[in-house]
Parts: structure tokens; C-alpha cells; sequence
């Protein structure tokens, strides 16, 4: 499988495996001891409803998640760790120093839509081996699908003006090349994060910040030398000091081939509507209006009255813009017994219930192409229409990850993905305002 490029100190794989909850082994020992942990199973992951007032969410680190399989391992490190501590005994841990995934794994492709109950991803394996790969599945699915909801409701209003994603600064390091990748795959154009695009060969960009303008004696200063670095075609901050004092000195810096201004404080459509008529003013009917400054898809919205040609979004976005988890669970819905026999299975919990059976998925779509619904079949495939769009993918057969799910060339396919699936999806799901799932989700069993 894929090498994770993540690396200790000393340079050697980091194994994902101790990125789980301590229950996971635990009930893993038990599984062992009672020999029902051998046991064929299928765990599905799915969301039981949508953000609050969210129309669809968009499936995002699958790419991630698979390639840090590769390195879900208990090396020397790993297995001291847990035989010091009495996590579990030695006949697991002997199990664990074992240890490969060795089953399948299929799902919705990274940039799909999903809706309540879409069975995103599922995972085949005896039970012990799937069991451990709960918490490290559902942590790397729920925040990037998390992100790309959000940026797929930002892209969406921002209407084909480019959006960079800029938040590496709001979270953790690592997160913060997740919340890129995220990004990129629901439609911005472009990341800050330099990670990102040495993993995932993503379009990185960036000019300065205030604290260069306040470094050097003065504001023409500061614009000449990023100038006499990165050339006109760049984009000055004017609003460390006087805005239409900036405004002017970066256009009498660069003249007409200037990229763009940025603006990142005030009220950002009265200044952008100025800042325009002065640009135009001084010859500069080229220079666009890049604005930052804690924007969300609502200000995305409310700025599309403004002449503006680009957004920044940071802080917003790498939380997820009010819904920083997709809240998608992972759960045996079915599992051979005693016997050998396939068997169903469903939690029953008040408010918590899910749908035993492995599960078949597939997007119907009208003559036109527009998807009315979310068909799943239980333990069989649903009937499908000549129109109709089966969703689910092999990700991992037998242990052996898939060609094409890994690495840059699956985020491009991702991206790719999540415009025609986008496009499916009724008109309603470019409104803001609160309201049900876009299309419903339909179940039939076998």
C-alpha cells in the first residue's frame, strides 16, 4: 500500500495506529479471547443527518485516510507502549505485531455528495481487524468531510470568482494540510498551506502580510521591494495604514500590470466599490479586489453586490463554518455467526438507531440529469433506471489498495468528482437559508 509521508524524528514511517481510543483494543483482547473476533463483518460509515440546516455534505479524506493505512502498524515503539502501560495482554499483543489489514474497503468516491444514511464508506474484514480501525476512520472522515461541506457552500455562492483557503494559523499543523486538501477538492482554487502542495501537488500562493508593510520606513518602501521580488503580477495589502493612500501608492508602484489589491478589514463591499472606481480612475481597470477578514459563505453571498474578483477565507472554513464534524459514526451492520452464517445486525438505542445489512447505493437522476434521490439497497442493489448512477468504489481488495484513490492524482480526481456531482444536485442546494436534505434518501430491502 501507499507510504504515508509522515515521519518521527528520526526519519522512520510514523505508524497511524495509536491514533485510536484506548477501547478499541480492549475489545479487540475480548474479540480474541472469546475466538468471536475472527468473525467475518461489515462496519459501514454514515451520518444519520446533515449539519443543522444543511442541504448535502461532501465526502472528503478518503485519499488521506487510505494512505495512512499504509501505515497503521504497532512497530517496537507501539507494542511497548501498550505492553507497559497493560492496554492489552500478550497474546494481542502478539496479534498486533502481526498486524496488516487484509480486508476491503469500498465507498462514495472523495468529492461525492452524501446525504442522511449514505453508507460513505464500508470496510470487510474479521471483526478484529476492522474494530481497530474505528476511531483513526472517523477522525480522518468527519473533519475533512467537515471542511469540504463548508467549502463546497463557499465555492458554490462565490459563483466562479476563485476562492484560496488560508487557515493554516486556526489549527494544528496537521489539520491544517487536511483543511487544504479538503478545500481544494470542494473548489478553491488555491492554499497558503506549502505542505499541502508538496503532498498533494495543490496551487499554493502568497504575497505579505501587514507586519512587512510595518517592517519597512514606509508603505512605498514595502511595496517596491515585494514588487522588486515577485514582480507586478502580484497582490499588495493596502489597508495597513490609509486605503486610498495604499491604493494609489501600490498603483503608482506597479502601475497597470498589477494583479490585485487586498482588503482585510472595514466594510469590505463599501470599500471595495471605491477602491474599484479609484482603480478604474488611475488607469488600473485590470488590478482586481481581493478581500479577507474572517469570511464565511454568508459573506461570501453578501459580497457578490461588491466588485470583487477573489476571496480569502481562513478561520471559517478549517472549523468547518459552524459544523467543525460531519457527526458520520461507524457500525457493524452485519457479521457471520457461529456457524458461519451472515447475519444482520443494528443498534436499537432511542434517537440512535441504525439499519442492519451491508448496504448498495446509487444516485437517481432524472432525463436531465438531475439527481431526485438517494437510492440504497439493502443486501442487494437497488433497481436502477438507465439514468441511475451507481456510487459506491473498491478502495482496498484483499489488502491491496486500488490504483488512483492516493496522492495529487486523487485530489484532481476528487475535484473533478465533486463538480459533476455538485452539478447533479437540484438548484436548492445553492441557497444559504436552512432546510431539509436536497433529495431524500430511499432504502430497499432484499
Amino acid at each position: 500500500m501507499t507510504e504515508t509521508r509522515t515521519t518521527g524524528n528520526a526519519g522512520r514511517l510514523q505508524p497511524t495506529a495509536l491514533f485510536t481510543d484506548h477501547y478499541e483494543l480492549t475489545m479487540l483482547e475480548a474479540a480474541l479471547r472469546s475466538g468471536a473476533g475472527h468473525r467475518r463483518s461489515v462496519f459501514e460509515v454514515f451520518t444519520r443527518r446533515l449539519a443543522d440546516g444543511r442541504r448535502y455534505g461532501v465526502v472528503a479524506g478518503t485519499g488521506r485516510l487510505l494512505e495512512g493505512l499504509a501505515g497503521f502498524r504497532f512497530d517496537t515503539e507501539e507494542l511497548d507502549f501498550l505492553s507497559d502501560h497493560r492496554v492489552v495482554d500478550d497474546a494481542t499483543l502478539t496479534w498486533l505485531a502481526d498486524f496488516r489489514f487484509s480486508g476491503n474497503i469500498y465507498g462514495y468516491a472523495e468529492g461525492e455528495a452524501y446525504f442522511p444514511h449514505s453508507p460513505v464508506l464500508q470496510v470487510e474484514s474479521t471483526f478484529a481487524e476492522a474494530c481497530i480501525l474505528e476511531t483513526y476512520v472517523l477522525s480522518v472522515l468527519n473533519y475533512d468531510s467537515a471542511v469540504a461541506s463548508a467549502a463546497s457552500r463557499m465555492t458554490s455562492v462565490a459563483n466562479g470568482r476563485p476562492c484560496v483557503e488560508m487557515g493554516s494559523r486556526r489549527i494544528n499543523e496537521e489539520s491544517a494540510v487536511a483543511a487544504a486538501r479538503a478545500a481544494i477538492i470542494a473548489g478553491f482554487d488555491a492554499t497558503s498551506n506549502l505542505a499541502a502542495g508538496l503532498r498533494y501537488g495543490v496551487k499554493t500562493v502568497g504575497t505579505a502580510a501587514h507586519s512587512f508593510t510595518l517592517l519597512h520606513d514606509s508603505e512605498r518602501e514595502a511595496f517596491e521591494a515585494q514588487v522588486a521580488s515577485l514582480g507586478k503580477d502580484t497582490t499588495l495589502l493596502v489597508d495597513t495604514y490609509d486605503v486610498e493612500t495604499g491604493v494609489r501608492t501600490a498603483v503608482e508602484v506597479a502601475g497597470r500590470e498589477l494583479r490585485n489589491v487586498r482588503l482585510d478589514s472595514g466594510d469590505l463591499i463599501d470599500q471595495a466599490h471605491w477602491v474599484r472606481s479609484l482603480l478604474d480612475e488611475l488607469g488600473n481597470q485590470d488590478t482586481g479586489i481581493m478581500v479577507t477578514s474572517d469570511l464565511d459563505e454568508y459573506a461570501i453571498a453578501y459580497l457578490q453586490s461588491a466588485p470583487v474578483t477573489s476571496y480569502g477565507v481562513g478561520t471559517r472554513l478549517v472549523t468547518g463554518s459552524g459544523a467543525p464534524t460531519a457527526s458520520m459514526v461507524y457500525k457493524l451492520v452485519s457479521r457471520q455467526d457461529s456457524n458461519g452464517e451472515w447475519t444482520d445486525v443494528a443498534k436499537s438505542a432511542s434517537g440512535k438507531k441504525s439499519l442492519g445489512g451491508r448496504k448498495f447505493a446509487a444516485r437517481e437522476l432524472n432525463d436531465a440529469g438531475r439527481a431526485t434521490a438517494e437510492l440504497v439497497g439493502v443486501n442487494e442493489p437497488p433497481d436502477l433506471d438507465s439514468h441511475d448512477r451507481a456510487l459506491q468504489h473498491t478502495f482496498v481488495r484483499d489488502g491491496e489498495l486500488m490504483p488512483g484513490w492516493t496522492g495529487p492524482e486523487a485530489v484532481v480526481k476528487a475535484a473533478e468528482r465533486h463538480r459533476a456531482s455538485r452539478a447533479e444536485l437540484p438548484a436548492a442546494v445553492r441557497r444559504l437559508q436552512p432546510g431539509e436534505a436536497a433529495i431524500p434518501t430511499r432504502f430497499s430491502e432484499a
